[in-house]
C-alpha cells in the first residue's frame, strides 16, 4: 500500500493557481466561477492529505459565505476523512468534492486536467 503526503512539486503550482483564481473570483463574488476553480483544485489535490483537506475547508466557508446547509452539511464529513481517505490512496479518482456528488463516486476527468496531469507526470 502506497501512502500519500504532499502534493508533488511538479503538480503543486497547477493546483495552488486554481486556488488563486478561485480567491480572485469568490472576491469578484463570482461564485459559480469561483466553485469550479475549487472542484478542480480537488481534483488536482484529492491524492494527497493536506491540499484535499484545505480545499474542503475552502469548500465548507464557501457554503457558509454562501448560505448553503446542504455543502455546509455535506463538507463536514469530507473534511474530517477526506485527508485520511487520501494518505492511504482510497480517493475517488475525478470526484469533484461538492455536497452535489456522492463523496465516494469516480468521475470522468476534464481533458485540461488530464493534460495538467501528464505535464506535472503524475499518473491518475
Amino acid at each position: 500500500m502506497k501512502f500519500y503526503t504532499s502534493i508533488p512539486k511538479t503538480l503543486k503550482p497547477f493546483y495552488d493557481l486554481e486556488l488563486i483564481n478561485y480567491k480572485n473570483e469568490y472576491s469578484k463574488e463570482n461564485f459559480k466561477q469561483a466553485w469550479i476553480h475549487l472542484e478542480r483544485a480537488h481534483v488536482l489535490g484529492q491524492k494527497y492529505p493536506y491540499a484535499h483537506t484545505f480545499v474542503h475547508l475552502k469548500m465548507l466557508e464557501f457554503g457558509f459565505k454562501i448560505k448553503d446547509r446542504k455543502e455546509i452539511l455535506g463538507q463536514i464529513p469530507r473534511l474530517i476523512f477526506g485527508g485520511i481517505k487520501s494518505f492511504v490512496g482510497k480517493i475517488p479518482v475525478g470526484n469533484t468534492g461538492g455536497a452535489n456528488v456522492p463523496p465516494l463516486k469516480p468521475l470522468p476527468i476534464s481533458n485540461d486536467l488530464k493534460d495538467i496531469f501528464s505535464k506535472a507526470e503524475i499518473n491518475i
